[in-house]
């Protein structure tokens, strides 16, 4: 799949989630890629090991007969001709398959690290990170 800008990549990334197809959301990422993430082990190093949690996620949105919708807000792009730097504010909003209703929503921040492999952007890097209520050591998802 050839992803001609940065903001490809986050579109493709938009229906890959929602359509729930792990190979299609594997192939914007980079076999080597990094990625620090607020679920789970903080730390998943390479394609294979982030193929097992991509796979997981979406098995349990299948089995709760789910969708998620994705959303980036606040995006900022800096982009050369051989790597990007993208930061955003990431809503996951779940809805019934069956129904549409809105189940919940939470919200991240986002970092991606993107490198140019051929003609298509894949990420590199991916930090997701939340704000730490200080009081109770919990992250906070709903702050928007």
């Amino acid at each position: 799949m050839k992803n001609g800008t940065a903001k490809d990549v986050l579109e493709l990334y938009k229906t890959a989630v929602y359509e729930q197809e792990v190979e299609k959301f594997l192939s914007i990422h980079a076999e080597d890629v990094h990625i620090y993430d607020c679920w789970g082990d903080w730390e998943c190093r390479g394609i294979s090991e982030w193929r097992k949690n991509v796979t997981e996620w979406f098995s349990g949105l299948k089995e709760e007969a789910e969708v998620l919708k994705v959303l980036f807000n606040e995006v900022k792009i800096e982009e050369s001709t051989t790597v990007a730097f993208v930061h955003c504010e990431v809503v996951f909003a779940a809805y019934t398959k069956d129904s549409g209703e809105k189940l919940r929503q939470i919200a991240n921040r986002f970092t991606f690290g993107l490198k140019k492999i051929g003609e298509s952007w894949v990420i590199a890097h991916q930090h997701s990170s939340l704000p730490i209520d200080m009081n109770t050591g919990k992250g906070m998802f709903h702050l928007r």
